[in-house]
């Protein structure tokens, strides 16, 4: 007994299938399969071929899956920008942990920032078995999401941007940076600096702008100024390290302290910029916090362990990511149901960095260290 297989290009009257896109390809099903399913020793040019009649026949693997008694997967994509970095790998770690709770499988998809890869996102990667999206975006905007959104369900992470079409889980960026501004100004620091500021419009932008608005909050409700708002590198996104990252906060700490503007308090857009800056001070016998308190935001693992530890904003991740996947379940039983802004708790970690009196007004932060 022999399977007609329809002719190359012919589209197919119903829901496509595996054969038709291999049809449309002119390749076996199987090959098909294998693409569908990431196999890694399918050349460059068969697998382009595939998705090319994948995207022309929109054909959905999710198709497939319905014909489980369940009608789903049981699987989750994880998209954000790099896995490398201890917030995204804390997060990933978070998500599979709480999906494995309720019967869930994760896969991890890293963006890297580039825009074509935030655009299969949120197209809702056509070869990819999977019952949702949780997405962190880097790059994409508002307009070209909502341009690109395919019909796999997606639910936000982050505040890159906020949709009243789409779930979105949050953590208050502004209101998080302006509370652990308030404990430096709450011990007398008064001479406060913001490391992290990004250009406008670039790529990690989004909590570094919302960052940089809480601490200004904080500073206007206490009748004070910046002293300075030191600007960062946008991400790197061949090399995730290379910017945003612990080298940045030593090379602009190290810059700060050789200008001899006088600071009491050092607010840092992420850890990393913060662990930096740490080594700077301490590189330069600037005394931390005798001189200065430094604090940080994400509440990475290193954080506990720096010299001296680290004041943060710590999200409590288990949770965000409990909530992430209970917005998705929503939404895959009520797929008609109103879209929902979810806030994630957080809570402001108290070290070492924050902890003794700060320097007697006037007082610059120099370097001590003495040449020769």
């Amino acid at each position: 007994m022999t399977t007609e297989t329809p002719p190359p290009g012919r589209r197919p009257n119903g829901p496509p299938t595996l054969k038709d896109v291999a049809a449309v390809a002119g390749v076996s099903y199987r090959t098909v399969s294998n693409v569908v399913n990431g196999h890694r020793y399918i050349s460059q040019a068969t697998r382009d071929k595939v998705e090319a009649a994948i995207a022309e026949l929109d054909y959905r693997p999710q198709l497939a899956a319905r014909q489980l008694r369940s009608g789903r997967s049981n699987l989750l994509t994880l998209s954000v920008p790099f896995v490398s970095h201890p917030y995204f790998a804390q997060l990933a770690h978070a998500v599979v942990g709480q999906a494995e709770t309720f019967g869930y499988d994760v896969v991890i998809d890293e963006t890297r920032g580039i825009l074509e890869r935030e655009l299969r996102v949120a197209g809702g990667f056509r070869a990819i078995l999977t019952d949702g999206i949780l997405f962190s975006p880097l790059t994409i905007d508002l307009e070209r999401f909502e341009a690109e959104r395919g019909p796999t369900p997606l639910v936000l992470l982050g505040e890159r941007f906020r949709s009243d079409r789409i779930d979105s889980v949050v953590v208050d960026n502004v209101g998080s940076t302006s509370e652990v501004t308030r404990t430096m100004l709450d011990d007398g620091r008064t001479r406060l600096a913001f490391l992290g500021d990004v250009e406008r419009g670039t790529v990690g932008a989004a909590p570094a702008d919302l960052r940089l608005a809480g601490f200004m909050r904080a500073l206007d409700g206490a009748g004070l100024s910046p002293v300075r708002v030191i600007p960062v590198s946008q991400w790197d996104q061949v090399n995730p390290e290379g910017d945003y990252s612990r080298q940045e906060g030593y090379d602009r700490t190290s810059e700060l302290i050789a200008s001899g503007v006088p600071i009491d308090g050092l607010v840092c857009a992420n850890d990393l910029l913060a662990i930096g800056a740490l080594r700077a001070f301490r590189e330069h016998g600037v005394r931390v916090p005798e001189d200065v308190a430094v604090v940080g935001w994400d509440n990475t693992a290193e954080a506990a362990f720096s010299a001296p530890s680290l004041t943060t904003v710590a999200p409590d991740m288990d949770e965000l990511a409990r909530l992430a996947i209970t917005a998705m379940l929503r939404r895959l039983d009520e797929p008609d149901s109103p879209p929902q802004t979810i806030p994630a708790p957080y809570s402001v970690v108290r070290r070492d960095s924050t902890a003794a009196a700060h320097p007697p007004r006037g007082e610059s932060v120099r370097s001590t260290r003495r040449s020769g």
